[in-house]
């Protein structure tokens, strides 16, 4: 089969890796020819943002994906018309890829979601302090989301639609994934709970499973269960949730992809979110999700300071640690705050792991090499 994939990032490289076992041709769509995924595809140089890019990529292959939601949706929609597959479908992607029709898809299909407002111009605003403006669209990793507290910050203000969302007094901020196939089958992954970089916006290290109640698990659930009910949609799906200081769960936001929260998979479970996306995109049995353990991930992000050719500190002392494992993105140049790899780490207890984690912390540095 060909798996045509808009997009040729460390997701995409992670799920070829995983799918190269099977026997299926690989193409992937970026404009980056030293993307993460040029040199284990066929890499075609193209913008997956441009209708025709998308449309001339997409009319050979058996199905088309994604590995970010940024893509041109008129253009997929048009492949299906075309009889081609497209996973997730083009109307989902549609409904992520706008904060507004996100929330309204929400607030349509009763999921707990934070109060908003849509305004498509900061004069709209009929919203009280504090809130979290989210762009409608672009955001990504944490760019496009600003917290707006006092009347000073409303100078700050983006000036373009937007979501604007009552701030949540968080306890823990967690997510689930599941997988959605065309026969209808579905299967969601242990919760799990993510640690994030304050400074950077960006996830730092998760723990697999959350520690959450029972009462909490019964509420992620239902959520689960009315997501892929309503969202009409095969795809592996990550729903980003924030547990409040009263127990209560909400939906920040979703993605229709394969997610960061899910790297600890790898290592972590009988199945990653990698071989249960394959498993989406061919429509075939889903995988088994069942945890071994406690399993966590390490983001290994750019450190401050550093621009150029990437250079690993402290790599070298981590091998020698048991149950710890290495994944690199393939890039040879890094930058302050960007992506570079994770370590995943298995343990027998939240305590060590959460231990090693922080050890592992401590060794690794991101740095480029000095001319």
């Amino acid at each position: 089969m060909k798996i045509g994939i808009l997009g040729g990032g460390q997701l995409g490289r992670m799920f070829i890796q995983e799918a190269l076992k099977y026997d299926d041709e690989f193409h992937v769509l970026d404009p980056n020819p030293e993307c993460s995924c040029a040199g284990i595809s066929h890499f075609v140089k193209g913008d997956f943002n441009d209708y025709d890019d998308v449309l001339a990529f997409g009319k050979d292959k058996d199905v088309v994906t994604i590995e970010i939601e940024h893509v041109n949706v008129d253009a997929l929609e048009t492949l299906e018309k075309q009889g081609v597959k497209v996973v997730p479908n083009s109307g989902s992607v549609k409904i992520i890829q706008q904060k507004i029709l996100q929330k309204l898809f929400y607030l349509e299909n009763e999921i707990p979601s934070p109060e908003f407002q849509a305004i498509q111009n900061a004069s709209e605003r009929n919203f009280s302090l504090p809130f979290v403006q989210k762009m409608n669209t672009g955001g990504y990793d944490g760019k496009g989301v600003q917290i707006i507290k006092t009347e000073e910050d409303l100078q700050k203000m983006w000036d373009v639609p937007s979501v604007l969302e009552h701030l949540v007094d968080i306890d823990k901020e967690l997510s689930v994934i599941i997988g959605i196939n065309e026969s209808g089958e579905s299967q969601t992954f242990p919760v799990t709970e993510m640690v994030a970089d304050p400074k950077l916006n960006l996830l730092d290290f998760n723990i697999c499973p959350a520690a959450i109640s029972a009462d909490v698990e019964d509420q992620i659930a239902k959520i689960a269960e009315r997501f892929t009910k309503a969202i009409a949609s095969p795809g592996l799906f990550a729903i980003e949730l924030f547990l409040d200081k009263n127990g209560k769960v909400w939906v920040n936001e979703t993605a229709p992809r394969l997610h960061n929260s899910g790297h600890q998979s790898q290592e972590g479970n009988a199945n990653s979110q990698f071989e249960q996306f394959y498993r989406v995109v061919k429509n075939l049995p889903l995988a088994d999700t069942t945890n071994f353990g406690f399993s966590g991930m390490l983001n290994l992000v750019g450190e401050e300071n550093y621009s150029g050719k990437v250079k690993y500190e402290g790599l070298n002392e981590v091998m020698k640690l048991p149950q710890t494992y290495i994944h690199l993105y393939g890039k040879t140049d890094t930058k302050p705050g960007r992506k570079m790899g994770h370590i995943n780490v298995l343990a027998n207890s939240r305590e060590e792991l959460l231990e090693k984690l922080t050890h592992i912390k401590s060794l690794v540095k991101v740095k480029a090499e000095t001319i």
